[in-house]
């Protein structure tokens, strides 16, 4: 009798973790190795779970892809530790005659990775098609916290076998995806896309299993599983552990069996220990076959209030838009930035912008300066948040602190390493890329938190992505502000450019988006400042003709300044001929040379207008 037949009359019990029991011979490296290292300590293990009661057991290949082997550069053996795998787990299962389960682990967690959806089907493919050779009773899929990748992944293995196929979802908090998806959609979704049996893995631990299943009804024809963790994970002198009674797991699994749970198993934390307490509370019972789940929760998210101001990325396709930058102080005294802050907005920038700790070196708190811009002199702040300097808890915070405070101006970067910086030793978080970011804002514009719950509210952030010209080959650039474009960026704000010829390129290669671009210009004001801009700041290079204008100026500071203006005002000129939108950078918050080029181009505009206006 096969998998489905049996789960038509009898609720069933899959095994616990691997990885778990792995860790606890002291073996924090690479588990799936384990199967050409250790392949008599991988088969103890599944005895020990089928000693255990266990129905079903999975091969040890969670992460036996090429793109998790590949931190451990053992990406070409993907053939060899699948083939392993599962011989070992069909030799476990002969005598009991359990059924096997090739499993496949999701790639995706909050960030995308590096690795494109289509690079995914690809590595998932190669390692499927060596579990399927080796004939097992199914294929597992588990831990995908990204809703895409899994549906994905269930289209194209419904496409390679008629097997059993499980796929099963992880969440962040009970009942929802990360994505904002209900739980029951999710399963109602993956059963029409092909789904023998769906259901919940890893994360939460029983309880919170047991109140995600309540809001789920039962599925048409799919049967549902669940493997939760045995509880919520701890940590204890370093090392990862996980607080559970074993009875305390089987009699959950009872309460999950109540809520239409055909197949219980078990992932991070749970031991032989937990299934055989599954089994013994499971064994006498039948499959549930009505239930009258809870309807679900409609949380009321309030609209976010109209914005105070035109979004930046609507109003520079219409006219001229500028944007100025002026960094926050590295010390304490902050009285000249507020000055040059409320002088160069009362000269008619549209925001002034600050940047987030810029070249990894710490400054007044962005989110500080612009609240107190804000509230003291009514200056529109625009912030940049960086993915080097928090996680996603920090992010997030940050992010609602902003939409609080009223500031939903934002430029998402990834941010300078911090190695270039002031703390080289420090660590760099990066969570998250800046796509990724941008994503997240978008979400949180829905009234959705990062880890897929709802906020009661939904925020109004207008989000800018940043955007290096300063490359060799700029159709890679473009592509990559295509990206940030699919991701919700609304608008990009470029790199200083330093060459006329490069505007003009930037135009034509850019003049087919629909989001618009504010392009950088930022006036030297010396020529060791030029040369330290040109050789030493990543995605800046001068032209020879700026360099050799600002070396004639020699020590002399004054010429020296009205050079770096004249120059600027030359790329000004081109710029304002190709994009309404214009980006200037405080050089060393001489915020004196800023308002020079912002008259610049209150003259060039006026100049335009009459021009029109005579014919």
């Amino acid at each position: 009798m096969g998998l489905l037949e049996r789960l038509k009359t009898h609720v069933l019990t899959a095994d616990g973790a691997i990885g778990t029991v792995l860790y606890g011979y002291g073996l924090e490296y690479c588990h799936e190795e384990m199967n050409v290292q250790r392949p008599e300590l991988i088969e103890k293990i599944h005895r020990e779970y089928i000693a255990a009661g266990a129905d079903i057991i999975q091969t040890n290949t969670y992460g036996a892809n090429a793109i998790k082997l590949a931190r451990y550069g053992l990406e070409s053996r993907v053939q060899q530790f699948n083939e392993a795998a599962i011989t070992i787990a069909k030799r476990a299962a002969a005598d009991g005659g359990q059924f096997v389960l090739g499993t496949i682990g999701g790639i995706r967690g909050i960030r995308k990775s590096d690795a494109t959806l289509d690079e995914i089907l690809a590595t998932i493919e190669e390692q499927a098609s060596v579990l399927l050779a080796g004939n097992p009773d199914g294929l597992l899929l588990e831990t995908y916290y990204d809703f895409e990748e899994l549906t994905a992944t269930l289209k194209m293995l419904r496409e390679k076998t008629n097997l059993p196929i499980i796929a099963q979802v992880s969440m962040h908090e009970p009942g929802v995806l990360q994505n904002g998806m209900s739980l029951n959609n999710a399963l109602h979704e993956l059963e029409a896309l092909g789904a023998d049996i769906v259901g919940v893995n890893c994360r939460l631990g029983p309880h919170h299993t047991i109140l995600a299943f309540e809001g789920v009804e039962l599925p048409n024809k799919a049967f549902m599983s669940a493997y939760p963790n045995a509880s919520l994970l701890d940590l204890e002198d370093g090392r990862v552990v996980y607080e559970s009674e074993a009875d305390y797991f089987g009699r959950a699994a009872v309460e999950l069996r109540d809520q239409g749970v055909r197949l219980i198993g078990g992932c991070c934390g749970t031991t032989p220990k937990h299934i055989a307490a599954a089994k013994k509370y499971l064994e006498e019972l039948s499959p549930v076959k009505e239930k009258h789940a809870k309807p679900e929760k409609i949380e009321i998210v309030r609209e976010a209030e109209p914005p105070k101001y035109e979004p930046l990325h609507e109003k520079v396709k219409r006219e001229r838009s500028v944007i100025v930058e002026l960094d926050t102080p590295r010390h304490l005294e902050i009285d000249g930035f507020l000055e040059g802050a409320k002088q160069l907005y009362d000269a008619g920038a549209d925001v002034v912008m600050m940047a987030d700790n810029s070249l990894a070196s710490p400054r007044i708190s962005n989110i500080a300066m612009g609240a107190l811009l804000k509230s003291t002199h009514g200056v529109r702040p625009l912030t940049h948040i960086t993915c080097r300097d928090r996680n996603l808890i920090g992010l997030q915070s940050h992010l609602m602190g902003l939409n609080a405070l009223g500031i939903h101006d934002v430029l998402a970067v990834t941010g300078d390493p911090t190695k270039v910086g002031d703390f080289p030793g420090a660590t760099s978080v990066y969570d998250v890329s800046s796509m990724e970011l941008i994503q997240l804002i978008k979400q949180l514009n829905e009234g959705v938190s990062f880890s897929g719950k709802p906020l009661r509210k939904k925020a109004n952030f207008s989000v800018a992505a940043a955007f290096n010209p300063n490359v060799r080959v700029l159709e890679r650039a473009v592509t990559r502000l295509e990206k940030k474009i699919e991701h919700g960026a609304d608008y990009f704000i470029s790199q200083p450019v330093y060459t006329k010829e490069k505007i003009v390129e930037i135009y034509e290669a850019t003049k087919h988006l629909q989001a618009p671009i504010y392009i950088g210009i930022m006036p030297v004001t010396s020529y060791k400042s030029a040369e330290f801009l040109h050789h030493e700041v990543p995605g800046i290079k001068l032209s020879e003709d700026a360099l050799a204008r600002m070396k004639v100026c020699g020590e002399d500071k004054e010429r020296a300044k009205l050079e770096g203006i004249a120059i600027a005002k030359e790329l000004v000129e081109v710029a304002a001929q190709y994009f309404n939108g214009i980006y200037l950078i405080t050089p060393f918050l001489r915020y004196d040379v800023t308002l020079e080029l912002m008259k610049y181009i209150e003259q060039l505009d006026e100049q335009k207008k009459g021009v029109s206006i005579h014919g």
